[in-house]
């Protein structure tokens, strides 16, 4: 495109000035041979008054010796046969160039004719004698006389229309690289995200066509991040959640005693939580969701805990675990979608058994406010060492079987209600984590955002 463009410049260019530039050279020798001999008519001109005074020989060739002209040997004057001397000859005064059908052409028409001799031209100007007969003033124009200046005038013109066509191709080209280069590189950034280079992006500017294909691009592989983000976010969080049944059986496995079934089945378990950790690993580099929270129709609170809690008290039981949980007598609604409760209790429960040994205590609250629902998971194990650094999605903190995404899950459904979660310790000697969950419309929630999470963080 960008060299088609340049072509097509510098042809128009071309004929423009060769439409211009040639006619304008052609009149401009004309007015160099105009001026020419207008100049050599008027000096023919100034022998007029002494030959209408006199015709004396001597007194003609003195008068055309003191002009420059007859100095030179480029004036001549032709004077006609005495009308009364029957087979007189003319006078011939000064260096004769023309012939004689020139000057009786010239005497017949009574004007000023122009005749071509060897070296340039001869301009023959009758002019009336008292007696009433024509005599021809002669005066030589060389060639150079007639072209004086028109080189210089053609040297200038060819180089005006060159510094024209050299101007349109620059112009021409530095308009198709403006085009060009904006295509070039959303070529190559769709080459690139077709190779599975997800930050491609191309610059927003060039031709207002351009522009908008560029900002439809950015747009697209914004898109196509987002939604491998939430792929790769919806793959570690459902393998997550098989942590719950794996732990179950994990902990079964552990009653069955010895023997090489028993040991067959507690090797089928390490090898499954192998592979969870596996995909939840390969899966939890993937972004948060940017996109807007959706409206949803939440869930009771106080029921979920009470259901999660049947479960987990079976296990706890069964590793002779006291357990505790209060403030679940009434209804509690939460704008929280059901299966994702059940995940962040089940992946804060899980830690429990995981990171906790045997026999260590842990405990269940519930709190109802006016604009807010706190949930609070306590145990009297050895706690967490950097509460922060835990809160850090696929963190685990270099602990043998966790991959870090427990709280990353817990933490997502909080601030998807404008909440946050915090870890500290609890009043049993271990680890206390507190799930905020708010409880405005979804447009509040949204306007509180990533921003009044920090804000909350920076207070702490």
């Amino acid at each position: 495109m960008r060299w088609a463009l340049v072509k097509v410049s510098l042809a128009v260019t071309v004929m423009v000035v060769v439409a211009f530039a040639v006619p304008l050279g052609l009149v401009v020798k004309e007015m160099a041979r105009d001026r020419a001999f207008s100049n050599a008519e008027r000096r023919a001109a100034g022998l007029a008054p002494v030959l209408a005074i006199t015709t004396d020989r001597e007194q003609l060739e003195r008068a055309v010796a003191t002009t420059d002209d007859g100095a030179e040997g480029r004036l001549a004057v032709h004077l006609p046969a005495p009308a009364g001397a029957p087979g007189g000859k003319d006078v011939e005064i000064g260096s004769r160039r023309v012939g004689d059908e020139d000057l009786a052409t010239t005497r017949r028409l009574g004007r000023a004719t122009i005749a071509e001799v060897p070296g340039g031209s001869a301009l023959l100007q009758p002019t009336a004698l008292s007696s009433g007969q024509v005599a021809v003033v002669e005066l030589f124009v060389p060639e150079g006389e007639v072209s004086n200046g028109v080189a210089t005038a053609w040297l200038v013109l060819a180089a005006v229309g060159i510094a024209l066509i050299v101007g349109s191709v620059a112009v021409a080209d530095r308009l198709g690289l403006r085009m060009v280069q904006p295509a070039q590189r959303l070529a190559r950034a769709a080459h690139d995200l077709g190779e599975g280079k997800l930050g491609a992006r191309v610059r927003e500017e060039g031709p207002p066509e351009l522009k908008s294909a560029a900002v439809a691009f950015n747009s697209m592989a914004d898109q196509v991040v987002r939604l491998l983000a939430n792929e790769r976010e919806l793959a570690a969080d459902l393998s997550h959640r098989l942590r719950t049944p794996l732990t179950v059986l994990r902990l079964n496995a552990a009653s069955l005693g010895s023997g090489p079934a028993a040991e067959q089945t507690r090797a089928a378990v390490e090898q499954l939580e192998r592979e969870v950790d596996t995909i939840i690993r390969t899966a939890r580099e993937a972004k948060p969701q940017t996109g807007a929270t959706a409206v949803v129709a939440g869930c009771d609170a106080s029921e979920v805990v009470r259901e999660r809690m049947d479960f987990w008290s079976a296990l706890a039981e069964d590793e002779g675990r006291k357990v505790r949980v209060a403030g679940i007598d009434r209804p509690v609604r939460i704008p929280v979608e059901r299966p994702e409760l059940v995940a962040a209790l089940d992946a804060l429960l899980g830690n429990v058994f995981r990171h906790t040994p045997e026999g260590t205590a842990f405990s269940v609250d519930l709190h109802n406010g006016d604009d807010a629902v706190i949930v609070l998971v306590s145990d009297a194990g050895p706690g967490i060492a950097d509460p922060a650094a835990a809160l850090a999605r696929g963190n685990s903190g270099g602990r043998a079987g966790s991959t870090g995404l427990g709280l990353d899950i817990v933490r997502r459904m909080a601030e998807s209600t404008g909440g946050d979660v915090r870890i500290g310790h609890s009043v049993l000697g271990g680890t206390e984590v507190r799930i905020w969950i708010g409880l405005g419309d979804a447009a509040d929630r949204g306007a509180r955002g990533a921003s009044g999470r920090r804000g909350r963080r920076r207070a702490r």
